[in-house]
Protein backbone atom coordinates (compact mmCIF):
# COMPACT_ATOMS: atom_id res chain seq x y z
CA UNK A 1 0.00 0.00 0.00
CA UNK A 2 2.73 2.21 1.11
CA UNK A 3 4.45 1.46 -2.42
CA UNK A 4 1.37 2.81 -4.30
CA UNK A 5 1.09 5.59 -2.47
CA UNK A 6 4.51 6.73 -3.61
CA UNK A 7 4.43 6.10 -7.32
CA UNK A 8 0.83 7.92 -6.94
CA UNK A 9 2.88 11.05 -5.72
CA UNK A 10 5.57 10.67 -8.30
CA UNK A 11 3.17 10.38 -10.86
CA UNK A 12 1.75 13.34 -9.52
CA UNK A 13 5.06 15.64 -8.86
CA UNK A 14 6.49 14.45 -12.50
CA UNK A 15 3.07 15.85 -14.06
CA UNK A 16 3.03 19.03 -12.49
CA UNK A 17 6.67 19.91 -13.48
CA UNK A 18 5.84 18.87 -16.57
CA UNK A 19 3.21 21.30 -16.58
CA UNK A 20 5.25 23.62 -15.40
CA UNK A 21 7.60 22.92 -18.15
CA UNK A 22 4.98 23.26 -20.83
CA UNK A 23 3.89 26.32 -19.68
CA UNK A 24 6.79 27.94 -19.42
CA UNK A 25 7.39 27.02 -23.04
CA UNK A 26 4.29 28.60 -24.03
CA UNK A 27 5.07 31.75 -21.94
CA UNK A 28 8.30 32.22 -23.66
CA UNK A 29 7.19 31.34 -26.95
CA UNK A 30 4.21 33.97 -26.97
CA UNK A 31 6.49 36.62 -25.82
CA UNK A 32 8.80 35.79 -28.37
CA UNK A 33 5.80 36.30 -30.83
CA UNK A 34 5.31 39.70 -29.60
CA UNK A 35 8.57 40.77 -29.72
CA UNK A 36 8.41 40.36 -33.35
CA UNK A 37 7.04 43.12 -35.37
CA UNK A 38 4.19 42.51 -37.30
CA UNK A 39 3.22 43.79 -40.98
CA UNK A 40 1.98 46.91 -40.14
CA UNK A 41 5.25 47.94 -38.03
CA UNK A 42 7.77 46.23 -40.34
CA UNK A 43 6.45 48.42 -43.08
CA UNK A 44 6.95 51.08 -41.22
CA UNK A 45 10.75 50.50 -40.61
CA UNK A 46 11.19 50.25 -44.44
CA UNK A 47 8.88 53.75 -44.80
CA UNK A 48 11.52 54.88 -42.31
CA UNK A 49 14.63 53.84 -43.73
CA UNK A 50 13.50 55.59 -47.24
CA UNK A 51 12.72 58.82 -46.14
CA UNK A 52 16.34 58.61 -44.04
CA UNK A 53 17.89 58.01 -47.53
CA UNK A 54 15.85 60.47 -49.25
CA UNK A 55 16.49 63.30 -46.84
CA UNK A 56 20.41 61.84 -46.73
CA UNK A 57 20.13 62.08 -50.30
CA UNK A 58 18.92 65.50 -50.70
CA UNK A 59 21.84 66.94 -48.22
CA UNK A 60 24.40 64.96 -50.69
CA UNK A 61 22.50 66.54 -53.80
CA UNK A 62 22.83 70.13 -51.78
CA UNK A 63 26.43 69.75 -50.88
CA UNK A 64 27.21 69.01 -54.64
CA UNK A 65 25.82 72.09 -55.86
CA UNK A 66 26.82 74.17 -53.08
CA UNK A 67 30.24 76.29 -54.02
CA UNK A 68 31.37 76.17 -50.69
CA UNK A 69 31.71 72.60 -50.98
CA UNK A 70 34.56 72.94 -53.32
CA UNK A 71 36.24 76.20 -51.77
CA UNK A 72 39.05 74.38 -49.67
CA UNK A 73 42.03 73.55 -52.45
CA UNK A 74 42.35 70.06 -50.16
CA UNK A 75 38.81 68.90 -50.35
CA UNK A 76 38.73 69.58 -54.59
CA UNK A 77 41.75 67.32 -54.79
CA UNK A 78 40.14 64.82 -52.51
CA UNK A 79 37.02 64.93 -55.37
CA UNK A 80 39.55 64.37 -58.38
CA UNK A 81 41.18 61.85 -56.36
CA UNK A 82 37.94 60.37 -55.72
CA UNK A 83 36.91 60.73 -59.39
CA UNK A 84 40.09 59.01 -60.23
CA UNK A 85 39.91 55.97 -58.44
CA UNK A 86 35.95 55.49 -59.56
CA UNK A 87 36.73 55.31 -62.99
CA UNK A 88 40.63 54.60 -64.12
CA UNK A 89 41.40 51.00 -62.54
CA UNK A 90 38.07 49.71 -63.89
CA UNK A 91 37.84 51.81 -67.21
CA UNK A 92 40.30 49.17 -68.97
CA UNK A 93 37.97 46.06 -67.61
CA UNK A 94 34.90 47.84 -68.25
CA UNK A 95 35.66 48.57 -72.08
CA UNK A 96 36.69 45.20 -72.65
CA UNK A 97 33.54 43.46 -71.13
CA UNK A 98 31.34 45.83 -72.71
CA UNK A 99 32.57 45.19 -76.24
CA UNK A 100 32.74 41.50 -75.55
CA UNK A 101 28.41 41.67 -74.98
CA UNK A 102 28.35 44.24 -77.48
CA UNK A 103 30.30 41.80 -80.23
CA UNK A 104 28.13 38.92 -78.74
CA UNK A 105 24.60 40.89 -79.12
CA UNK A 106 25.53 42.70 -82.45
CA UNK A 107 26.16 38.89 -84.30
CA UNK A 108 23.58 37.55 -83.11
CA UNK A 109 20.93 40.26 -84.30
CA UNK A 110 22.31 40.63 -87.51
CA UNK A 111 22.63 36.96 -88.06
CA UNK A 112 18.63 36.56 -87.26
CA UNK A 113 17.47 39.64 -89.18
CA UNK A 114 19.51 38.60 -91.99
CA UNK A 115 17.80 35.39 -92.04
CA UNK A 116 14.45 36.43 -91.98
CA UNK A 117 14.96 39.13 -94.76
CA UNK A 118 14.86 42.47 -92.09
CA UNK A 119 18.06 43.45 -92.58
CA UNK A 120 16.72 47.30 -92.82
CA UNK A 121 15.47 46.61 -89.37
CA UNK A 122 18.51 45.64 -87.51
CA UNK A 123 20.50 48.76 -86.85
CA UNK A 124 17.72 49.96 -85.30
CA UNK A 125 16.63 47.33 -83.52
CA UNK A 126 20.55 47.08 -81.87
CA UNK A 127 20.51 50.83 -81.03
CA UNK A 128 17.35 50.65 -79.13
CA UNK A 129 17.88 47.44 -77.28
CA UNK A 130 22.49 48.01 -76.70
CA UNK A 131 22.89 51.47 -76.52
CA UNK A 132 19.59 53.01 -75.20
CA UNK A 133 18.63 50.04 -72.52
CA UNK A 134 21.13 47.89 -72.03
CA UNK A 135 24.64 49.49 -71.68
CA UNK A 136 23.11 52.73 -68.79
CA UNK A 137 21.55 49.69 -66.64
CA UNK A 138 25.05 47.15 -66.49
CA UNK A 139 27.17 50.53 -66.38
CA UNK A 140 25.08 51.82 -63.69
CA UNK A 141 25.58 47.90 -62.03
CA UNK A 142 29.19 48.10 -62.85
CA UNK A 143 29.87 51.14 -61.24
CA UNK A 144 27.83 50.04 -57.73
CA UNK A 145 29.67 46.58 -57.52
CA UNK A 146 33.30 48.01 -58.69
CA UNK A 147 33.36 51.60 -56.36
CA UNK A 148 29.77 52.42 -54.54
CA UNK A 149 29.27 49.75 -52.40
CA UNK A 150 32.73 48.96 -51.16
CA UNK A 151 32.56 53.11 -50.40
CA UNK A 152 29.83 53.01 -48.69
CA UNK A 153 31.02 49.81 -46.38
CA UNK A 154 34.14 51.82 -46.01
CA UNK A 155 32.20 54.79 -44.03
CA UNK A 156 30.32 52.88 -42.53
CA UNK A 157 33.24 51.20 -40.54
CA UNK A 158 34.77 54.73 -40.34
CA UNK A 159 31.81 55.92 -38.39
CA UNK A 160 31.65 52.69 -36.14
CA UNK A 161 35.67 53.40 -35.00
CA UNK A 162 34.51 57.20 -34.11
CA UNK A 163 34.67 57.21 -30.38
CA UNK A 164 31.17 57.51 -28.53
CA UNK A 165 33.10 60.95 -27.10
CA UNK A 166 33.56 62.30 -30.59
CA UNK A 167 30.06 63.53 -30.96
CA UNK A 168 27.89 64.69 -33.87
CA UNK A 169 30.85 67.05 -35.34
CA UNK A 170 33.76 64.33 -35.85
CA UNK A 171 30.50 62.47 -37.44
CA UNK A 172 29.33 65.59 -40.00
CA UNK A 173 32.88 66.26 -40.76
CA UNK A 174 33.52 62.90 -41.90
CA UNK A 175 30.59 62.86 -43.98
CA UNK A 176 31.83 66.27 -45.73
CA UNK A 177 34.92 64.73 -46.36
CA UNK A 178 34.42 61.36 -47.55
CA UNK A 179 31.01 60.81 -48.27
CA UNK A 180 30.56 63.32 -50.77
CA UNK A 181 33.93 62.74 -52.41
CA UNK A 182 33.06 59.12 -53.24
CA UNK A 183 29.48 60.42 -54.23
CA UNK A 184 30.49 62.70 -56.55
CA UNK A 185 32.94 60.21 -58.27
CA UNK A 186 30.82 57.42 -58.54
CA UNK A 187 28.08 59.41 -60.16
CA UNK A 188 30.56 60.84 -62.33
CA UNK A 189 32.04 57.16 -63.14
CA UNK A 190 28.38 55.96 -63.98
CA UNK A 191 28.17 58.85 -66.75
CA UNK A 192 31.57 58.07 -68.29
CA UNK A 193 31.25 54.54 -68.37
CA UNK A 194 27.91 54.56 -70.12
CA UNK A 195 29.54 57.47 -72.32
CA UNK A 196 32.18 55.31 -73.29
CA UNK A 197 30.31 51.93 -73.79
CA UNK A 198 27.24 53.80 -75.76
CA UNK A 199 29.95 55.15 -78.21
CA UNK A 200 32.29 51.61 -78.61
CA UNK A 201 28.74 50.04 -79.26
CA UNK A 202 27.89 52.41 -82.11
CA UNK A 203 31.54 52.06 -83.77
CA UNK A 204 31.32 48.32 -83.64
CA UNK A 205 27.73 48.04 -84.46
CA UNK A 206 29.03 50.04 -87.71
CA UNK A 207 32.35 47.83 -88.33
CA UNK A 208 30.27 44.67 -87.87
CA UNK A 209 27.49 45.81 -90.36
CA UNK A 210 29.62 47.51 -93.12
CA UNK A 211 32.83 47.12 -92.34
CA UNK A 212 35.65 48.79 -93.13
CA UNK A 213 34.28 50.81 -96.01
CA UNK A 214 32.84 54.23 -95.75
CA UNK A 215 30.07 54.28 -97.79
CA UNK A 216 27.96 53.11 -95.13
CA UNK A 217 28.14 55.76 -93.24
CA UNK A 218 24.94 58.10 -94.86
CA UNK A 219 22.93 54.94 -94.55
CA UNK A 220 24.02 54.29 -90.96
CA UNK A 221 23.49 57.90 -89.61
CA UNK A 222 20.25 58.04 -91.02
CA UNK A 223 19.50 54.76 -89.27
CA UNK A 224 20.59 55.70 -86.03
CA UNK A 225 19.37 59.41 -86.05
CA UNK A 226 15.81 58.00 -86.92
CA UNK A 227 16.07 56.36 -83.21
CA UNK A 228 17.40 59.12 -81.04
CA UNK A 229 14.61 62.01 -82.04
CA UNK A 230 14.55 64.35 -79.45
CA UNK A 231 11.95 62.84 -76.47
CA UNK A 232 14.11 59.50 -76.86
CA UNK A 233 17.62 61.59 -76.63
CA UNK A 234 15.64 63.44 -73.65
CA UNK A 235 14.43 60.17 -71.81
CA UNK A 236 17.75 58.56 -72.68
CA UNK A 237 20.12 61.37 -71.00
CA UNK A 238 17.40 61.87 -67.85
CA UNK A 239 17.57 57.64 -67.46
CA UNK A 240 21.43 58.05 -66.86
CA UNK A 241 21.70 60.52 -64.73
CA UNK A 242 18.80 59.37 -62.74
CA UNK A 243 21.30 55.94 -62.72
CA UNK A 244 24.07 58.06 -61.27
CA UNK A 245 21.89 59.71 -59.04
CA UNK A 246 20.78 55.92 -57.75
CA UNK A 247 24.53 54.75 -57.35
CA UNK A 248 25.66 57.88 -55.50
CA UNK A 249 23.42 58.27 -53.12
CA UNK A 250 21.48 55.24 -52.24
CA UNK A 251 24.24 52.90 -51.00
CA UNK A 252 26.06 56.41 -49.25
CA UNK A 253 23.18 57.75 -47.83
CA UNK A 254 22.71 53.92 -46.68
CA UNK A 255 25.57 53.56 -44.92
CA UNK A 256 25.03 56.18 -42.18
CA UNK A 257 22.12 54.97 -40.74
CA UNK A 258 22.19 53.86 -37.36
CA UNK A 259 20.25 50.35 -36.33
CA UNK A 260 17.82 50.31 -33.45
CA UNK A 261 20.32 50.48 -30.77
CA UNK A 262 21.63 53.75 -32.31
CA UNK A 263 25.04 51.87 -33.57
CA UNK A 264 26.47 51.58 -36.93
CA UNK A 265 26.17 47.81 -38.03
CA UNK A 266 27.42 46.74 -41.35
CA UNK A 267 24.41 45.32 -43.35
CA UNK A 268 24.38 42.49 -45.45
CA UNK A 269 25.64 43.07 -49.41
CA UNK A 270 22.96 41.08 -50.99
CA UNK A 271 20.77 43.21 -49.17
CA UNK A 272 22.50 46.67 -49.69
CA UNK A 273 22.59 45.48 -54.00
CA UNK A 274 18.69 44.72 -53.78
CA UNK A 275 17.91 47.75 -52.49
CA UNK A 276 20.15 49.56 -55.09
CA UNK A 277 18.68 47.56 -57.42
CA UNK A 278 15.00 48.13 -57.13
CA UNK A 279 15.35 51.38 -57.45
CA UNK A 280 17.14 51.52 -60.51
CA UNK A 281 14.73 48.97 -61.87
CA UNK A 282 12.16 51.58 -60.97
CA UNK A 283 13.83 53.92 -63.12
CA UNK A 284 14.21 51.76 -65.86
CA UNK A 285 10.58 50.61 -66.15
CA UNK A 286 9.84 54.46 -65.99
CA UNK A 287 12.36 54.70 -69.03
CA UNK A 288 10.06 51.76 -71.33
CA UNK A 289 6.78 53.50 -70.50
CA UNK A 290 8.46 57.01 -71.71
CA UNK A 291 9.98 55.27 -75.00
CA UNK A 292 7.25 53.23 -75.89
CA UNK A 293 3.93 53.70 -74.34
Amino acid sequence: MTTSVQAINRCLTSLFKGGDTRLMNLTSLRSAQESRPNGRQRLLVVYRAWLRILFLGAQIVVLSFSPASYRPAARRQQILAAIYWATAPHLTAFLTLSALISVVLIRIVVASAQSYGLSQYALGLLVRTLVLELIPLYAAMFAAVRYSLPGAHRIRERLADLPASAGSAAEQRLLRDELLPRALAAAFSVQLLATLSGLLALVLSYLMVYGLSPWGLPAYTHSVGQVFTLPVSLIFALKTFFFSLAVAIVPMAASVQRDQRGRYRRSSDIFEFARLFSVVLTIEILSLIGNYY
